[in-house]
Formats: structure tokens, sequence, C-alpha cells
């Protein structure tokens, strides 16, 4: 398990046990430090627990209405603690992290549904956040890290086709 995959496990299973206990206020750094010691005592991930579970609670009402938008035959209470966190965590990372490419975004959180969700989890993660994507590209809100990313795959392709 990569580094960044344990961080984001730590950071879901911390924000589905908050979430579960009706998200009480000043109890978050305590599970995360029961979380970090219970899967990973000598993990050391620079702070990106805390990041991603920051992020996610700063912009929760926006994180929200998001899913609620590309999910609405799913009122967000009635989507499961599980796969509501995984979303959570999927759509700050696609749309208010700067730092993760969209392909990441959406391929860790299918794989966090499909661990720990159910048996539709991936597929459910996968059209919310799909849709998603789609639509950042439709108005244009790619960013910057997605268009180097771009960049870069065209220029290898350009490489590759010299070569042949």
């Amino acid at each position: 398990m990569s580094n960044r995959h344990l961080s984001r496990t730590i950071a879901l299973q911390s924000l589905y046990q908050w979430d579960f206990l009706r998200m009480p206020e000043g109890k978050l750094p305590g599970i995360i430090a029961f979380n970090r010691e219970e899967f990973a005592p000598k993990f050391e991930d620079e702070g990106f627990i805390e990041e991603l579970i920051s992020g996610v609670v700063q912009n929760r009402p926006a994180i929200d209405e998001v899913i609620t938008k590309f999910a609405p035959n799913w009122p967000l209470e009635s989507i499961t603690v599980v796969d509501r966190n995984v979303l959570r965590l999927g759509v700050f990372e696609l749309k208010f992290h700067e730092r993760i490419p969209a392909k990441v975004a959406i391929n860790e959180a299918i794989e966090l549904a499909k661990g720990f969700g159910g048996q539709a989890s991936g597929r459910f993660v996968n059209g919310v956040l799909g849709a998603i994507y789609k639509d950042m590209v439709a108005k244009g809100e790619v960013k910057e890290v997605d268009k180097q990313k771009k960049e870069e795959e065209e220029k290898e392709a350009v490489k590759e086709d010299d070569i042949t």
C-alpha cells in the first residue's frame, strides 16, 4: 500500500468515525490520533492526513452541495456513511486540492469505496466523481496540475511518434 493511499485510508476512517458520531465539535483531533496509532503507529506522512481531513471539514458545505447536485437521486443522509465520506474525500481532492490530479483523486476514491464500501460502492463513486469531472472540463475548471499533466503526456506522445 502506498503512503498516500494509507493516508487516505486513515483520513477516511477518521471522517467516517466523526460523521458516525454526528460530527462532535472538538473530537476530530482525538479520532485522528487514535486511528494513526491503531493503523499506522510509525507512519510519517508529512501532514497529508490532516491536510485531507481539514480540507474536507473546511469545505464540507460546498462539497456536500456538489455531491447533492451530482447524485440527485440520493439525498446526502441516505448515502451510506462510508460512501458519503469517500465522496467527500474524492470531491475535495478533485475540486479543491490543487496538487492532486483528477485521475488520481477519482481512482483513489474508487479504491477506497471498493475496499470499505458495499458491492456497488465503487461504481457509485465512479459515476458521481466522473460526472463532476466531466462538468469541470465542460466549464473549463480543469486544475493547473491536470493541464500540466496533459501537456507532458502530449510531449511524450510526440517523442514516441518520432521514435517509430
